[in-house]
Parts: C-alpha cells; structure tokens; sequence
C-alpha cells in the first residue's frame, strides 16, 4: 500500500508542477535586495547607489525579505505606482540624510558628499521593484587620482537597508568591498586587489551564504530538517545531503553565470512543494527508498536556482563570479551542517535510539513541516503579487 501511495504521490507532484508552471509570471514582485554601493576614486570622488527608494521611504527594514511581509506593505505598493517625477518628491526627505551623514573616508579623511541627482526609472510593471540610483559627489583630495590611496571606508545608513560595496581608481576594474549590514561600517577597503582582499571577499560571501540559510532561510532549514528526519542511519543523511549539495552547486554556479534563468515565480513555489514531498514521505517510510536521493537532487538544482538569485543581486563583475561562488556556497554549506547539527543535539543526541522516537518526533516535526511547505506552496502560487 505504501509503495502504491508514493506512486501516486509522485504524480501528484508532478501534476502540481504543471500546474504552478501555468500560473507563474514574472520574477517575486517585492523582494528587498541590498543597495549595491560603487564609489570611485580619481580626480572628484564620485558614489552611485543603486536601491529601492520606494523601500526606504516607506520605513521597511533589512527584518523582512520581501516587502509584502512588512506592515509597510501598502504604502510600499502605493509608492510603488508613483511617477518617477513624483517619488523623486516623496524621496527628498531621505536625500536629506546625506547632508550630515559621515558616509565615506579615504585614508582615514572624512569626505563631504553631496547629491548630484536620483535616476528614477518610470512606472513599468509593478509587479516587479523598481530599482532608483543615487548619484553623489565628493570635492577632490590628496592623492585620490593616484593608486597611492590607501583605502576606503564606508558607513552605510541605517535607513538605506544592507550593502554591498564596490570601489574603483582611475577607471580601472572593482574592487569587492563585501557586504556592509544597515548602521554599520566596512574594513577599510585598499584600492588594490590582492590575496588578502580576494579571501576578505570569500569570507564575506561565506557569511552572505550562511546567513542566507541561519537565520534568514525559513524554507531552506525545513528542507533540510526533512533530509535528517528521515531514518537513524547516518548514511541516509550523508546521501541526501550529498545529492542535495551537489545538485544546488550545479545551478548555484550555472544561473550565476546566467547559462539558465528561470523565474522565481517558478522556483519559489516548488522549493515549497520539495518541503512537503520530503515531510510526507517521513511519515510514510524510515528507509531510504531508491527513489528518495534523486528526488532530493532534483529538489536541490530547484533550491540551488534560488541562491543563485542572491548573488545575482550583488552585481558582481564577471571576475569576482568564481570568488564569491566559493564564498556563498562555503556559507551555504556549513549553514545546513548547522542546521543538521542542531537538530542532533535538540532530538539525535537524546532520543534517536528510542522506540518512540518516530511516532512522537519524526511524525509529529514532519507533519509541521509538511504543512509550512504547503502554506508556502498555496501562498506563491495563488497570492504572490
């Protein structure tokens, strides 16, 4: 009987993803993306930002990963429909910040910025963010059209959300300054690649890519809740995550190269539908079914489409891809070992040799689960905007 039900639970997935195939649109209209902060070096000293002004201005904070889970929500889509000419008036107040904001220092100098003009795009779709670019502009110091510049340091306004900073002399290639959370100030960033900046920048990643899993992948840590709930054997764990590691690797680095895009609208909502197929089958099975791995690597070529979306919105130059691959993917990693280890030492550690562990853990945790991963699948499919 168990056999004939997964037969039919695998048509039910597969009928599903047809299904959410024919109502996806375009990319998640509202996702909150860092601004991406380029700050260039030569004869003026000259900052372009490129962010979600309608975000700033309606007060949603780096707590939320998309705008429609903010309580700011409808006053973010009703800016959302504005004129460019009249959100570039309701984002006045925000500019103003930069009057008094110690912003930039290079050689250890603070450096005057002041607003040059904000580039609004028009109206387009609004189901999709609009992306605004602020343009500011520094008076010239010493020895900034010289390599001889020891470094940059850059505070970001809390107001502004996260960042990822970027640097560039004279006109030659970026400089990965790394990620710069809300209020906070980056390392002083040298205006000169070298080994120590490339593992600065592996390093940064490594966190963009934990971080993405602890605490911020709700999604992502009940996938991977459901590979470990399945069975007592630690070679039922090693082999699911193996497939699953490998397969997201695999489309983590080809949608970063941009060989395959494919809509969130799309991703998103079968990420969710992988979360309930692990869930059920715990409940229904504590054996490793051969079936089981490569459901789980197909599942992760679909999660790894996900991350791959992370690291597009860094705007990364094509030299930086491989550095911050191995950075992300790192983080990645030993978030879901995190995970996996957590797990062990709130259920493994105690009670996995129990004979009630499955009836009053694994199917209780899995039942949770499965219905999360449904909630999700319903909401991306049927209400995302």
């Amino acid at each position: 009987m168990a056999r004939l039900f997964h037969s039919h639970l695998r048509t039910i997935v597969a009928l599903i993803a047809c299904v959410l195939i024919s109502f996806v649109g375009p990319a998640r209209a509202h996702e909150i993306r860092p601004a991406i902060v380029t700050v260039d070096v030569g004869e003026k000293l000259a900052v372009s930002i490129r962010l979600n002004a309608e975000a700033i201005i309606a007060g949603i904070g780096t707590e939320h990963k998309d705008t429609d889970d903010a309580p700011e929500a409808v006053a973010y889509k009703a800016l959302r429909a504005l004129p460019a000419d009249q959100l570039t008036a309701r984002f006045r107040a925000a500019i103003d910040i930069w009057r008094n904001h110690p912003a930039l220092a290079v050689d250890g100098r603070p450096v005057a910025l002041s607003v040059d003009r904000i580039d609004i795009g028009p109206v387009g779709d609004t189901t999709l963010a609009r992306l605004s670019t602020l343009h500011l502009s520094g008076p010239p110091t010493a020895n900034t059209a010289t390599t001889s510049v020891g470094g940059v340091v850059w505070t970001q306004p809390r107001s502004y959300g996260n960042a990822i900073v970027r640097v560039r002399i004279a006109g030659q290639d970026l400089i990965e300054g790394g990620w710069v959370n809300a209020g906070d100030t980056s390392k002083v960033i040298p205006l000169k690649a070298s080994a120590t900046s490339t593992v600065r920048m592996i390093f940064d990643y490594m966190v963009v890519g934990f971080t993405h899993i602890l605490p911020k992948g709700l999604d992502h840590i009940l996938f991977v809740l459901g590979l470990y709930f399945l069975g007592s054997s630690l070679r039922h764990l090693l082999v699911q995550v193996t497939a699953f590691t490998l397969a997201h690797s695999i489309t983590l680095a080809l949608g970063l190269y941009g060989l395959v895009d494919v809509s969130p609208r799309i991703v998103e909502p079968l990420i969710a539908l992988s979360i309930v197929y692990v869930a059920v089958e715990n409940i229904l099975t504590d054996t490793l079914k051969p079936w089981r791995a490569a459901v789980v690597f197909a599942f992760g070529l679909l999660h790894g489409l996900g991350f791959a979306g992370i690291l597009r919105e860094a705007d990364l130059q094509p030299a930086q891809y491989l550095t911050a691959l191995i950075g992300f993917n790192i983080g990645v990693e030993l978030g879901q070992l995190a995970v996996i280890a957590l797990a062990w030492l709130a259920t493994g550690h105690w009670f996995r040799d129990k004979p009630w562990y499955r009836t009053r853990i694994v199917w209780p945790a899995s039942t949770v689960i499965a219905l999360c991963g449904l909630g999700w699948t319903i909401e991306r499919v049927f209400f995302a905007s």
